[in-house]
C-alpha cells in the first residue's frame, strides 16, 4: 500500500497510523475547543497543569475519573470506584470536593449504594460545562498555553 496522507493529520502506512503532527501543531490545535485539550494526553497534561495553578485540578480529575469509570466492565471493581470517586470528589468535605450542586450531590449520595455506570453523568456534564465555560478560555491566555505553543519556535 502506497503512503497518503489524510486529513493533514498523519501518513497511513499499511495498518499503521504515524503521525506527523509536531507538538506545537498540536498545542495550537487545542483552541479550537476543550474537546480537542481533553482528547489529547499532552493537552490533558498542560490543562491540569494549569488548573493545578488555579488550585482547581479536582474539576479535571473528577472528569478524567468518570471517563475511565464509565468504562469498567466488573460490577465489583465498579462498586468498588463508585464509593471511591464518592469519597474523593462528591461528598461534602471531600478532599477535592467538586463543585455541584446540593441537589445533585444529593442524588449522587442516594443512590451511591446502588451504582450504575452512569451514577455520575450529571455531575460530570455540570464539571465539563465549568471547565468549558471557565477554565478553559482562561487556559487559552495562560503562560502554560503559551509555552506549548511556542515550545518548537526555539
Amino acid at each position: 500500500m502506497n503512503s497518503s496522507v489524510k486529513d493533514g493529520d498523519a501518513i497511513f502506512k499499511g495498518s499503521c497510523c504515524f503521525s506527523y503532527r509536531t507538538p506545537q501543531e498540536e498545542a495550537t490545535a487545542w483552541s479550537e475547543s476543550v474537546d480537542k485539550v481533553l482528547e489529547s494526553k499532552a493537552g490533558r497534561v498542560a490543562f491540569i497543569e494549569f488548573l493545578k495553578s488555579e488550585f482547581s485540578e479536582e474539576n479535571i480529575l473528577f472528569w478524567l475519573a468518570c471517563e475511565e469509570y464509565k468504562k469498567m466492565k466488573s460490577t465489583t471493581k465498579m462498586i468498588e470506584r463508585s464509593k471511591e470517586i464518592f469519597l474523593e470528589y462528591v461528598k461534602v468535605g471531600a478532599p477535592k470536593e467538586i463543585n455541584i450542586d446540593c441537589g445533585t450531590r444529593e442524588n449522587i449520595t442516594r443512590h451511591i449504594s446502588t451504582p450504575t455506570l452512569n451514577s455520575f453523568d450529571h455531575a460530570q456534564k455540570i464539571i465539563y460545562s465549568l471547565l468549558a465555560k471557565d477554565c478553559y478560555p482562561r487556559f487559552l491566555k495562560s503562560d502554560i498555553y503559551m509555552a506549548y505553543c511556542q515550545q518548537n519556535e526555539r
